[in-house]
């Protein structure tokens, strides 16, 4: 049976930064530097299409399912010897465009989420195919969902059935509604009972929508771990799986939660 009071504390190290406009060159160089400040982490987290900026113009910049991309991804995670991810603008086997969240390994295996809620309002739905499935993954015993972006704001694709230890959210959330997702992630902690990391960007896109960052770590109450605020680097923070575990034993509110069935 999985102890999970028993796992290593996890290191993360979120990368809050500005983004070059449908410039993939200049953003991977841009990265590169920043991961050097990044050594000793366990997990390394980009904000949303950390390659182009969130862009609705799918069809000039979508990638093959393992191209560039993927390829520095995972050799960035292997020489850092750490998870590496963040989502990109890919064109699927089946033709069809996705905003991908790429999880690379440092053993060289990547694997994917796609992302579920389509931002209608830039009209993302229109140039991208919504993701089918959630998707749970591994790092040293701990149990992480990806999410993306607009996914924040829907509860019951959030709701975690699998104990998840961390809900992580990579995003472009414009600063015109900051306040949403500054109440919003602490609500997903709070009745996830898990830590949640979310990484956002700053500065300008090419459209003109304004960022105001905001990255942070809550933990399983909703308290704040780490808010970077307006900062532009990257910037570390633990967690200890031994709190989780000890807060879930006094406090099990999952055990009261409602069943559900997701439906496409």
């Amino acid at each position: 049976m999985r102890d999970p009071s028993a796992l290593p504390d996890l290191k993360l190290a979120l990368i809050q930064t500005t983004l070059a406009w449908h410039d993939p060159a200049a953003n991977y160089a841009h990265f590169q530097r920043l991961l050097e400040q990044a050594h000793g982490a366990d997990l390394i987290i980009l904000p949303e299409m950390f390659t182009t900026g969130f862009s609705m113009d799918s069809a000039a910049l979508a990638e093959p399912e393992e191209g560039a991309a993927y390829a520095w991804l995972r050799e960035q995670a292997q020489r850092l010897n750490a998870v590496l991810t963040g989502s990109v603008i890919i064109r699927a086997a089946d033709g069809s465009h996705r905003n991908r969240l790429l999880w690379a390994r440092p053993d060289g295996e990547v694997l994917h989420y796609d992302k579920r809620h389509l931002f209608r309002m830039a009209g993302e739905h229109k140039h991208y195919s919504p993701g089918e499935r959630q998707v749970q993954l591994e790092l040293k015993g701990w149990r992480i969902r990806p999410l993306i972006c607009y996914d924040l704001r829907f509860p019951v694709w959030s709701r975690d059935p699998q104990d998840t230890d961390l809900l992580l959210y990579t995003a472009n959330w414009p600063a015109a509604r900051r306040q949403h997702w500054n109440r919003l992630l602490p609500a997903r902690a709070i009745e996830n009972l898990c830590y949640v990391a979310a990484v956002n960007r700053v500065g300008t896109d090419g459209k003109g929508f304004a960022y105001s960052g905001d990255s942070q770590v809550l933990d399983f109450q909703g308290e704040t771990l780490l808010d970077v605020a307006q900062g532009d680097g990257v910037f570390r923070v633990n967690l200890s799986a031994a709190e989780l575990a000890a807060y879930r034993q006094r406090f099990p509110a999952n055990l009261d939660a409602d069943g559900f069935d997701l439906r496409p």
